[in-house]
């Protein structure tokens, strides 16, 4: 960031003006522009003594110091009335209402109109005067002269105090050389970043996203094109930040011009949407760096709102891993929709906790116990649904981390399974409407025990739900989602990368050419949600996810973000039971379309539920045995396609 100001007047001069930090640092100057908004009467008050010195100055402009001392009653006299005439100017368009750090084209408008309208009714006076008492009040041309400094004063004290303010409230001694994406957009943009507390953007030009627009100067600065020469001029403007309206992110996501600013060390910023005029949320947060979740290389998924909220309007809907990263997530979105109880359950005090105290802040209308408990504790969950019963669940509780799920296979099978049956069971005994499954694309053709244990979530879930419709024994419908890996979700590999750049590397990949599925949080979730609102019962859904992502190049890409040169990139071999890449079908699996482009119904294998949950249950009897190769072996028994790679239990394939 740089430590000098770009004055607008000297602009076509390419002046830059260092100015000393001493008057910036200055507590006169400092408690001045960062105190609170002055009162109106100040404002008026001072407008009043514009007009005054106006007319004075106005008399001896046109007649001499000594003509206009002479001429006392007579000046009284009209500046009196002049006075009082712009004074009910003043009240009708309100000019001292206005903030003055924040002044604008339309409040010197105002003032123009009302000082027009002043001086014009000024000299009708004067002229009625003339009529009634065959003399002079005031000459036009007095009117004349005291109407153009008054104007002139007026708009420059409002243009020196916003001016001074934007310097005064840039964010200590260096700021950012600042260029803004896009016109239309951007002009508000450029207003709203003048008007924040602490303005760190200092602008000084525009991209153009409209052709006829290149060449042009907005708000002072020139409007260049998006073109081979941008980052020419770039380097020439030494620009440090580039702000994007939220309009003008998916431009961003589909062009290059986020590597090639990245290359020449320019962070990238995302505007708060303009459409929301930066009041409320979107004026606290402010500009925000943009993050790897913006750059997702694809068209982010939309969902049917009026299909959901029928669904969950005024139900009672019970979330499992409430407090995890997509359980969390869920029962944001699920509150959009006016539930009449949210239940949220999770073992983990403290994420719980921070749950609570969100809801109390956002959502207080809304009943939502939460409630720590373990899934596995049949007896707890069972007197939950007897006293809550739900109408919906979102079970999202699992352990999910590979590598730890290898090295601790019982708490895999008890927690994962043995959690999703008792589940499942309680909600086909109290009746529930919908059981909604969170899955992974792990599951497909498993490589490690934790994919295998979630494929026997979905085997049960499925049999169950066939079963039930067979005998009509509930109406419960159980729906499974799919999905790859979520940026951001805690423990991933994005928190980890932000982690390892912040202390200055190395990031640590495991494989050069491992890739992986991505998705955001507010995607996955959303999947859930459309996925709960649709289809048969028994059906997985998973998501049309675009292409893979390179983990290197997400590395690459979040250095590059950071604006760090030094982190290095470190390959640590893969881990216990990892792929090189993940697949969201399995191979003997084909896909059926639904109502919604981005999801598909995956046709899987049936399995017989009393074969099924004999199995399952021997499986889960093993798992209190701790002996993992038997429990290991009994899982793929259940599961023939779960074939372990980098792992100890790899000698059991071979077997």
């Amino acid at each position: 960031m740089r430590k000098f100001v770009r004055f607008k007047y000297l602009r076509y001069l390419d002046v830059y003006v260092e100015i000393p930090n001493c008057m910036k640092e200055s507590s006169f100057f400092r408690r001045i522009f960062s105190s609170r908004i002055l009162p109106s009467w100040t404002i008026l008050l001072a407008d009043a003594c514009i007009i005054v010195v106006s007319m004075i100055l106005a008399y001896v402009i046109r007649f001499s110091v000594d003509s206009a001392m002479s001429m006392g009653t007579e000046m009284r006299l009209s500046i009196t009335v002049v006075l009082l005439l712009n004074l009910v100017f003043f009240r009708v368009f309100r000019t001292y209402s206005n903030i003055l750090r924040y002044s604008s084209f339309v409040d010197v408008m105002h003032i123009f109109v009302a000082l027009t309208l002043a001086y014009f009714s000024s000299a009708a006076v004067s002229w009625i005067w003339s009529i009634a008492f065959s003399g002079t009040m005031v000459s036009t041309s007095v009117l004349m002269i005291s109407y153009v400094i008054s104007f002139t004063l007026m708009a420059t004290t409002r243009m020196v105090i916003k001016t001074l303010n934007d310097y005064f409230n840039q964010s200590g001694t260096s700021f950012y050389r600042t260029y803004i994406y896009g016109t239309k957009a951007g002009v508000d943009i450029a207003k709203s970043l003048r008007t924040e507390s602490e303005n760190r953007f200092h602008i000084i030009g525009f991209v153009a996203d409209n052709p006829d627009m290149v060449g042009k100067v907005l708000m002072g600065v020139n409007v260049y094109a998006n073109d081979a020469s941008l980052m020419d001029q770039i380097r020439r403007d030494r620009v440090d930040a580039f702000v994007v309206s939220p309009l003008k992110a998916d431009a961003l996501k589909e062009s290059d011009i986020a590597d090639r600013l990245l290359k020449e060390n320019v962070q990238i910023f995302l505007a708060p949407d303009v459409s929301h005029d930066w009041d409320g949320a979107a004026q606290r947060h402010g500009v925000k760096e943009v993050q790897i979740e913006d750059l997702l290389g694809r068209d982010p998924i939309k969902i049917n709102m009026q299909e959901i909220s029928a669904h969950l309007e005024g139900k009672r809907v019970l979330i499992t891993g409430a407090a995890g990263s997509i359980g969390s997530e869920i029962m944001r979105q699920v509150a959009m929709f006016n539930p009449y109880q949210m239940i949220l359950i999770d073992e983990a005090e403290t994420p719980l906790h921070d749950i609570r105290l969100e809801l109390k802040k956002k959502w207080q209308e809304i009943d939502a116990p939460t409630l720590v408990a373990n899934i596995t504790n049949k007896a707890r969950m069972e007197s939950i649904f007897a006293e809550y019963l739900p109408e919906y669940v979102f079970h999202a509780a699992a352990y999910k981390h590979v590598p730890m799920m290898e090295d601790n296979v019982s708490e895999s099978i008890q927690n994962n399974l043995l959690g999703t049956k008792i589940l499942a069971d309680l909600a086909v005994k109290y009746r529930v409407g919908r059981f909604v499954m969170v899955s992974t694309d792990k599951a497909v053709n498993p490589s490690n025990v934790m994919g295998c244990s979630k494929r026997i979530c979905e085997i049960y879930v499925q049999a169950l739900a066939r079963k039930i419709e067979k005998d009509g024994s509930a109406p419960t419908q159980f729906i499974t989602t799919r999905f790859g890996n979520v940026l951001g979700s805690n423990g991933s590999v994005i928190p980890l990368f932000r982690r390892q750049i912040a202390a200055g590397g190395p990031v640590t990949v495991t494989h050069p050419e491992i890739i992986r599925y991505f998705m955001t949080i507010p995607e996955a979730c959303q999947l859930v949600l459309e996925a709960g609102s649709m289809g048969r019962s028994g059906e997985i859904y998973i998501f049309d996810m675009g292409k893979p992502v390179k983990i290197v190049d997400l590395a690459k890409r979040m250095i590059q973000l950071s604006g760090r040169n030094d982190v290095k990139i470190e390959f640590t071999g893969l881990r216990h039971g990892e792929k090189l890449y993940e697949e969201l079908l399995a191979t003997r699996e084909n896909t059926k379309p639904t109502s919604h482009d981005k999801i598909m119904i995956a046709s899987v294998r049936e399995y017989d539920y009393t074969d099924v949950s004999e199995d399952i249950d021997k499986l889960i009897s093993s798992s209190y045995d701790f002996d993992s190769m038997r429990t290991v072996a009994l899982m793929k028994d259940i599961v023939p396609e779960f074939k372990s790679l980098n792992s100890k239990f790899s000698v059991l394939d071979a077997q």
